[in-house]
């Protein structure tokens, strides 16, 4: 077969598996349709526990308010340990009891949540249900558009197609609060399967 004829015969398998992809995907949900009020107020109800307020006010303690020299080095660390096979920081942060009880509530929802963490107020880690790319969500909207905008701040992202598990998926961001309700320590943020919401909402249930 001649170059011209591999470069048309892969160009059309291709352009074949992208339509596929395409047609399998179909159009963006409206994240915001499918994230109900009830899902808002049942991921807030077990969010607003005395776990995670206790494991988010005592990191805020024991870090303080980091430089950002001091963030950039944990981030890089984090980072890092991602590829070796010595991972003191990913470890403990994975194995704490916030993470555990992040990876219950995830596994309780049944398929509706892909992925739980929570932030301090430097926009580090605390706990999460599974391994982030990033240790430190500060420059993130998931972070900026919810601790620092005040108790009540919720932000919902743009939804994002996840090609290795067939679904579209979405964040729900929102600000954690001391016991007060008045006063944030942090924010969290829950990846909604927004397919699953959908079905959900499809069945009626």
């Amino acid at each position: 077969m001649s170059s011209r004829l591999l470069i048309a015969f892969f160009g059309a398998a291709l352009f074949g598996a992208v339509q596929a992809n395409a047609a399998e995907q179909g159009p963006a949900p409206d994240a915001k349709a499918l994230i109900t009020p009830a899902i808002i107020a049942d991921a807030r109800a077990w969010v607003d526990t005395e776990i995670v307020r206790m494991s988010v006010e005592a990191q805020n303690e024991r870090y303080g308010a980091l430089q950002q020299a001091e963030i950039d080095a944990l981030d890089k660390q984090w980072r890092e340990e991602r590829e070796a096979a010595d991972k003191p920081l990913i470890s403990a942060t994975l194995s704490n009891p916030l993470s555990v009880y992040l990876s219950r509530m995830q596994g309780r929802s049944v398929g509706l949540y892909v992925e739980i963490f929570v932030m301090d107020d430097n926009g580090l880690n605390v706990g999460q249900s599974s391994i982030t790319g990033d240790f430190w969500q500060g420059d993130e909207a998931k972070f900026q558009k919810t601790y620092p905008v005040g108790p009540d701040a919720v932000f919902i992202d743009e939804p994002e197609w996840d090609d290795d598990f067939k679904i579209w998926r979405a964040q729900l961001n929102y600000t954690l609060t001391a016991e007060d309700g008045k006063t944030p320590i942090g924010a969290a943020t829950v990846e909604v399967n927004l397919t699953e919401a959908a079905r959900r909402q499809a069945a009626g249930s």
